[in-house]
C-alpha cells in the first residue's frame, strides 16, 4: 500500500512535491477503507485519490514521476534504456527529459517513496545528478548522489557512508549473516559500487539481503501499477511459448470469469474478445472473435475505444483488488461511461470487497467525482502551474482546513466551488475573441500561403 510519494526537480515540479495517501489529521466522515498503517499508532492510509487541474498544469507529470522511479529501480541504473519498444513514457527511456528546463546548471532530481508490504513499512530515497534538460551528452557523468533505505522506521543503509545500520532483521532475510563480517562485507560493497548503479538492486541485493531487495522489487513489479498514458493499458499477461493463430484469454489469477461477467454488464455481448498472435508480429493483439463464422477481426477496427479500454483495464482492477495493489492511471475516465467508473470506485471503497487494501489513484477533468459523498477532502488533489515561474504545485482539498473564509466544510458543493475558482487549479478559457476580431483577409491569406503544407 502506497503511503507517500515525493519528487523534486522533476519536469514542472521544481520544488519538493508530496503526494500523500495518508489520511489528513482531524478528517472525519467517509471512513470506508481507511487502512490502519502498521508501525504507527495514528496514521491511516487512503484507498483512493483523484487529481484535478487544467491542461498543461502538471497532473500527468506526477504520474510520470512514479513511472520513472519504477523504471529506474527495475533497471538498477541511471543509464538510458536500451529498448524503447515497451515504453509509452519517453522519460523512462531518455532520462535527460526529466530535469526542469529552467536550470542552466545540474540540480539534483529527487525521489522518495513510503509504502507497506507484508509486515514491513519501507521508505526509500534516491537523489540523482542527471545533468540539465536535454543534455544527452551528460549520460556518462550521471551519478547517484544519495540512496537511503529505512524499514519500520529504522535506517538500513545510507549510500554516502555505506553503513548497514541495522542488522537485527529476522533470520530469513539473511541480513543477520553480516553481523560477524560487517567490515569485510562493507569493503566488498564499496569496491563494487558503481556511481551509476543503485546499491539496493546491486550490492545490497547480492551481498546483504536478496530477500529484502526482492520483496521491495516485487512490490514495484506486481503491486505498483502505474499507467502514464491511457493507451498503455494493454495486454498484461505473462504468456510464454506463444503459438501462431492461438487465442489467449487474459486470466488474472484465475479470475477470467469476473472479467466475463463485467464485460456482460458493461454491454459487450455480440462477440468474444481474446488475444491472438499472428505471423507478422509475435506480440499478442486484442481481437473480436466471431465463433459462428470462425473469424477474428482486430478489436481496434471493430470495437469502440471505450470497449477496448474497458477490456484492457478491468483485469488490472481485479489484479489490484486481489493482490492489494496500487493502481495509478492517467485519465482513468477516458472513453468510459461515468456509471461504470462510479461502480469501480465504489468497489475500492467497499470494505467487504476491498479486503487486501487495494488503492485507486487517477487524474481527470470530469467534475462528477467532486462529490463529498464519494471522496474525502484528503482524497481530492489539485495541480496548478504558476504563470510567472511555470512551476507546478500539488495540494489537497483538506489543506484548506475547515474554518475561516477559505475553509472547506463537510457536505459543501465541491463541484460548484471548483468552477467558481474557490480551490484554484482551474483556468478560464474563452476562445470567442479570436473569432470576434475583424477578419484581415489579405493578411490571413498571406499567412496561409506561407504556412508549410502537409
Amino acid at each position: 500500500m502506497l503511503l507517500e510519494f515525493k519528487t523534486k526537480n522533476f519536469k514542472s515540479f521544481v520544488d519538493e512535491t508530496t503526494f500523500s495517501m495518508l489520511a489528513a489529521p482531524k478528517q472525519k466522515g467517509l471512513d470506508y477503507s481507511l487502512f490502519a498503517v502498521k508501525n504507527s499508532r495514528t496514521s491511516k492510509g487512503l484507498c483512493s485519490s483523484v487529481i484535478y487541474g487544467p491542461n498543461a498544469a502538471g497532473k500527468t507529470n506526477i504520474i510520470c514521476a512514479m513511472d520513472v522511479l519504477i523504471s529506474i529501480l527495475l533497471r538498477g541504473h541511471i543509464r538510458n534504456a536500451l529498448s524503447v519498444e515497451s515504453s509509452r513514457n519517453p522519460a523512462t527511456v531518455a532520462l535527460e527529459l526529466i530535469p526542469n528546463n529552467s536550470f542552466d546548471e545540474p540540480i539534483p532530481v529527487c525521489f522518495s517513496i513510503d509504502f507497506l508490504e507484508e509486515d514491513y513499512r519501507i521508505q526509500y530515497e534516491l537523489q540523482l545528478d542527471l545533468g540539465t534538460f536535454l543534455d544527452a551528452d551528460y549520460e556518462s557523468k550521471r551519478t547517484v548522489l544519495q540512496e537511503k533505505l529505512l524499514i519500520n522506521g529504522k535506517s538500513v543503509f545510507n549510500r554516502k557512508s555505506l553503513e548497514i545500520d541495522n542488522l537485527d532483521f529476522p533470520e530469513d532475510t539473511s541480513i543477520h549473516l553480516a553481523k560477524d563480517n560487517a567490515d569485510t562485507m562493507r569493503q566488498i560493497a564499496e569496491n563494487s559500487l558503481n556511481p551509476q548503479e543503485l546499491f539496493l538492486t546491486n550490492g545490497f541485493k547480492s551481498i546483504y539481503s536478496p530477500k529484502i531487495a526482492d520483496l521491495i522489487l516485487k512490490w514495484f513489479t506486481e503491486k505498483f501499477m502505474v499507467f502514464y498514458r491511457t493507451d498503455s493499458m494493454q495486454f498484461m499477461g505473462h504468456l510464454v511459448n506463444l503459438k501462431e493463430n492461438t487465442v489467449y484469454v487474459e486470466k488474472t489469477y484465475n479470475e477470467a470469469a469476473k472479467l466475463f461477467e463485467a464485460a456482460k454488464l458493461f454491454g459487450i455481448s455480440s462477440n468474444a474478445l481474446g488475444h491472438i498472435v499472428d505471423r507478422e508480429d509475435s506480440k499478442p493483439k486484442l481481437y473480436s472473435i466471431f465463433k459462428g463464422k470462425n473469424k477474428a477481426v482486430l478489436a481496434e477496427i471493430f470495437e469502440s475505444h471505450g470497449t477496448i479500454r474497458f477490456i484492457n483495464m478491468f483485469p488490472l482492477v481485479i489484479r489490484a483488488l486481489l493482490k492489494g495493489g496500487t493502481l495509478v492511471v492517467d485519465e482513468f475516465d477516458a472513453s468510459i461511461h461515468p456509471m461504470a467508473l462510479m461502480s469501480i470506485i465504489n468497489i475500492f471503497h467497499n470494505d467487504e470487497i476491498n479486503k487486501n487494501h487495494a488503492q485507486l489513484i487517477f487524474n481527470t477533468h470530469n467534475p462528477i467525482f467532486l462529490n463529498s459523498n464519494l471522496f474525502r477532502r484528503d482524497e481530492i488533489k489539485f495541480v496548478e502551474r504558476d504563470e510567472k515561474t511555470q512551476k507546478s504545485i500539488l495540494y489537497s482539498l483538506s489543506d484548506f482546513g475547515t474554518s475561516g473564509k477559505d475553509g472547506v466544510r463537510k457536505n459543501e458543493d465541491y463541484m460548484k466551488n471548483y468552477f467558481i475558482s474557490r480551490y484554484g487549479a482551474i483556468r478560464n478559457i474563452d476562445f470567442t475573441p479570436i473569432f470576434e476580431k475583424e477578419p484581415q483577409s489579405e493578411h490571413a491569406e498571406a499567412a496561409y500561403n506561407d504556412t508549410p503544407k502537409t
